[in-house]
């Protein structure tokens, strides 16, 4: 994820701004595609039910694929971090810390539990159990990419998300859920 670690969206007057661990501020624009493309795969990958209704509430925008994604991310961003807390919206391992942000149609709102307070997809797909699997039994990681016809970076995604999903952060943990939940068995 190239989202820079320990990023916190935050709303100011009506615009969504970011900080970084670093302590640099600022506005969130179309120009800013590494962080949006990143949110958004993170978005279409962990929260695919708010993925396609965002999908389908900008649809009107996608003749501008810039301006489009920018929408998605932002109106996400909006309803799920925008309360400044000094709490990492994104932290160093690219899981999202969701805030209950205030909103004044919040009861009312069409989205709530879609978009805003999204459901969460713990759910492994084919693609990142055949990876998983394979890194389970031995397997490196470039072997896997090999025998996968996969970039070593997609190989990493699998296994960045599986892990994002099952809420792990290291390769012995990894073991660990997969022995005691008989993962491959």
């Amino acid at each position: 994820m190239n989202v820079p670690l320990k990023i916190e969206f935050y709303t100011y007057e009506d615009e969504l701004w970011y900080r970084t661990a670093d302590g640099h501020t600022e506005r969130l624009t179309e120009r800013h595609h590494d962080i949006i493309g990143d949110v958004l795969a993170k978005i279409e990958t962990l929260y695919p039910k708010a993925y396609v209704a965002l999908s389908k509430e900008y649809e009107r925008c996608l003749p501008n694929v810039s301006l489009y994604r920018f929408r998605m991310v932002l109106r996400f961003c909006k309803c799920n971090f925008g309360n400044i807390d000094n709490i990492a919206d994104i932290d160093r391992y690219g899981r999202f810390h969701l805030e209950c942000v205030p909103c004044p149609l919040r009861g009312e709102c069409r989205q709530e539990g879609v978009i805003c307070h999204p459901e969460f997809d713990s759910r492994l797909s084919d693609a990142e159990t055949r990876v998983l699997r394979l890194w389970y039994d031995g397997m490196s990681k470039e072997t896997i990419a090999e025998q996968l016809y996969l970039s070593i970076h997609t190989v990493n995604n699998h296994i960045r998300n599986a892990f994002a999903r099952l809420g792990i952060h290291e390769k012995a943990e990894f073991f660990k859920y997969a022995e005691s939940n008989h993962l491959f068995e």
